[in-house]
């Protein structure tokens, strides 16, 4: 089930959206996102431009049908193979998320030690590879102010260095933290190839991996915590994600296993 403000989840027909701003990164989604092929290129004369994609208000209207149902979602596997879960997806004591107005976990941590490798939960394309992501992950309003406020304070170190993968089924996965990336963006990646190296980098005090998943098609929200949006200039909320391990392949649930001294807040 997809969780979001009151989580219309992806299992229904979503239900009636209220006005919103521009979703970030929304001139990215069409039939590439479902696997359909370059929308931007369909038709065109050999050697012609490819047609820039439309931009869309909000992405979640571009699939009448909303989000892709979960239980459709196959090709997953662990991206930290041997990750010990460390915090869970929901509703927690920490956290800039926050859903029915409590703290809220909008992924799950994985951790191993300092340097292990990540691999791809799923084959998609890159996004995004870099500090430079958050145009493709969801966020639902303008983020202009916000990217001003880390240019004018050269706050773009303090980011963490994130991959974003279309995973082709209308999804995207989100992988954050890494200490450094292998690929780039435009790259098509298969499920179980190496991304990066496990790493500690934003705001957390310990390596792991904190892995997302989320549909540019989703009709709910997760909200942004009033003072954390406030003081970073962020927008008031993001697209709605699916629990991780609805997904990922069937094992033992790995031991929750709580680390008291890692406090993580994943822009």
């Amino acid at each position: 089930m997809t969780v979001g403000s009151v989580g219309s989840g992806s299992f229904e027909a979503p239900g009636p959206i209220n006005p919103i701003d521009v979703v970030a990164g929304a001139v990215e989604v069409g039939a590439s996102e479902t696997g359909l092929g370059d929308a931007g290129s369909r038709g065109a004369a050999p050697g012609a431009p490819a047609t820039p994609a439309p931009t869309i208000p909000d992405a979640r209207l571009a699939n009448p049908g909303g989000a892709p149902p979960v239980t459709s979602l196959t090709g997953y596997r662990w991206p930290l193979p041997r990750g010990r879960l460390t915090q869970d997806f929901g509703e927690t004591t920490f956290a800039s998320r926050m859903v029915d107005g409590k703290p809220f976990h909008d992924g799950i941590d994985l951790a191993t030690f300092c340097g292990d490798r990540i691999v791809a939960a799923h084959d998609g394309i890159v996004l995004a590879a870099s500090r430079h992501f958050d145009d493709v992950i969801g966020w639902i309003g303008d983020l202009t102010r916000y990217y001003k406020r880390l240019d004018s304070r050269n706050l773009w170190m303090t980011l963490p260095i994130v991959v974003v993968i279309n995973d082709g089924n209308g999804y995207r996965s989100m992988y954050a933290h890494f200490e450094t990336v292998a690929v780039k963006p435009g790259q098509h990646i298969r499920a179980g190839e190496f991304l990066g190296y496990e790493g500690r980098t934003g705001n957390a005090s310990g390596c792991h991996l904190h892995y997302g998943l989320f549909s540019p098609f989703e009709r709910s929200e997760i909200a942004i915590e009033h003072g954390v949006a406030t003081r970073m200039k962020l927008p008031r909320a993001e697209i709605g994600r699916v629990d991780p391990l609805l997904v990922l392949p069937p094992r033992p649930k790995p031991r929750f296993q709580p680390k008291t001294a890692v406090q993580v807040e994943t822009p």
